[in-house]
């Protein structure tokens, strides 16, 4: 393999150590681009940075890193603020939720929202001005098809990928004419560690897709610079009309006076 420097540009994974994070390493790598991967195992990976620098030829930097640490995140930052060659950043690194919101412990939520949204928020935050200044790059977040279920129980954890995904839709709006693509990725159940994890069985789960299958998905709508990709859903028309009743109830909101429901009666 060729190990010439690529003119593709190096793509920064959080999350990268297994999982979702670690198939889009190795798609990217297959591609021929240069990968920062970051997460706190570092002997995990080490040995995916080695796996797939030989198969692959590229150069591959590993950044051990906690997200939920203060100065881990500032390490993480820094790199995205200083380093010219990262032109992508895949916001993969999260956690989900086991239990009822009443059986959620103060310190349970604070790790929770720290990584599903205020580090991906700062990492957005850290790479854009760079992507502007470029005129080009992109910024992918994971976000989740929970985000628009309260239904599903799971209330902080749903929350955290509402946020991701209005965050992702309010970048887009912003950065896109700034030459910029922004795209949130929103999976269903699929099958990764992140279920062991918060100590749930993944196998009880009726339906779970493959990691390799969702991540191969959410690629073929970055190329096609989707600004929201949603693999396990089968019928696009109801996204469109979830979008487009949201825009038709914007155009009847009115802020001079409340509407005449909420309107005491003489």
């Amino acid at each position: 393999m060729s190990t010439q420097p690529t003119l593709r540009p190096a793509v920064l994974i959080t999350g990268a150590s297994s999982g979702i994070g670690a198939v889009y390493a190795e798609r990217f790598a297959r591609r021929g681009h240069d990968l920062v991967l970051v997460a706190r195992d570092k002997s995990r990976l080490d040995a995916l940075a080695a796996r797939l620098s030989e198969t692959h030829g590229v150069k591959i930097d590993v950044l051990q890193a906690d997200l939920t640490q203060p100065a881990d995140l500032e390490a993480v930052e820094a790199r995205l603020r200083s380093d010219a060659r990262i032109g992508v950043l895949i916001n993969n690194a999260g956690m989900a939720q086991t239990g009822a919101f009443v059986q959620q412990g103060a310190q349970a939520i604070d790790t929770l929202i720290d990584l599903n949204t205020t580090a991906v928020t700062r990492l957005a935050a850290a790479i854009a001005p760079r992507l502007v200044e470029a005129g080009a790059g992109s910024i992918v977040n994971i976000g989740s098809v929970v985000g628009l279920a309260p239904e599903l129980g799971m209330t902080v954890y749903g929350a955290t990928k509402a946020f991701v995904l209005f965050l992702s839709q309010g970048l887009q709006l912003e950065l896109s004419p700034k030459g910029i693509y922004v795209q949130a990725v929103l999976p269903a159940a699929t099958r990764t560690e992140i279920w062991e994890r918060a100590g749930m069985d993944v196998n009880s789960l009726p339906e779970v897709m493959d990691v390799e299958e969702l991540v191969d998905a959410a690629l073929i709508g970055y190329d096609r610079r989707e600004p929201v990709t949603i693999p396990p859903l089968h019928v696009a028309a109801r996204w469109d009309a979830l979008d487009g009743a949201r825009q038709g109830l914007l155009s009847d909101i009115r802020q001079a006076h409340a509407a005449e429901r909420y309107q005491a009666k003489a």
